[in-house]
């Protein structure tokens, strides 16, 4: 595939892990587990096409709205998951990034302090990037972008002011959006930043989305011809 062709930025919405679970007669919690472990692979199959920027959305805002239950077993994998991440001497923890964005204050405190850990220790690595949104809401982040504007003191503003000010200001827009499951939404995703953002919508539910599913979403990706409203 041609450089040309290969987005630089892809944005997931990893959809499905319930109904995975649900249909295969385990938990919740370990339908989760294996999605979590899926980003992993999902980074191998951006580096082997030359994709450097990965975003995966880990926790939306409206999951809060979950049983304590469930959200507190999410809050003990996610616990795992940055240790695991701090502690590796895996040879990829050198080429690899790891950045947090979302209200990261609505999280216990002891995950917050291992978010900033898992940041400092990667921080350096400039080859490839995964971005993990957490108690994140697209509405939430333009909220916040206009209530620092206004704490500024600020009485008008533009795209630019309104930008600087997401969660993800520094970051580029993602080329390319993939939402598994079915579902044709993006729920939130980035609203701001996916203006000229590509679509794809796979029907397999996360758990189950492959390495030709991956590669079949960069080939559509390549077919389409991207002006930016010119």
């Amino acid at each position: 595939m041609e450089k040309d062709h290969v987005p630089k930025h892809i944005a997931i919405i990893p959809d499905g892990n319930r109904r995975w679970a649900r249909k295969k007669g385990i938990s919740r919690q370990e339908g989760y587990a294996i999605g979590i472990r899926k980003i992993g692979d999902v980074l191998k199959w951006c580096k082997a096409n030359g994709v450097h920027m990965l975003t995966m959305w880990g926790f939306s805002m409206d999951n809060f709205k979950r049983d304590p239950k469930e959200i507190e077993g999410l809050f003990g994998l996610f616990k795992e998951n940055l240790k695991k991440a701090i502690e590796s001497d895996d040879r990829n923890k050198d080429e690899l990034r790891v950045r947090f964005f979302g209200r990261l204050h609505m999280f216990p405190r002891e995950i917050q302090q291992m978010i900033r850990k898992a940041e400092e220790v990667s921080g350096k690595n400039q080859k490839y990037q995964l971005n993990l949104l957490l108690s994140y809401g697209g509405r939430e982040e333009i909220v916040d972008a206009v209530n620092h504007l206004i704490a500024e003191g600020r009485t008008e503003v533009d795209e630019d002011a309104i930008s600087r000010h997401l969660y993800t200001h520094g970051l580029p827009d993602p080329d390319l959006i993939i939402r598994t499951s079915g579902e044709q939404r993006l729920s939130g995703m980035m609203p701001w930043q996916s203006c000229y953002s590509e679509f794809y919508f796979c029907k397999k539910l996360w758990p189950d989305f492959s390495k030709n599913d991956f590669d079949a979403a960069l080939k559509e990706y390549a077919r389409r011809r991207r002006r930016f409203g010119k």
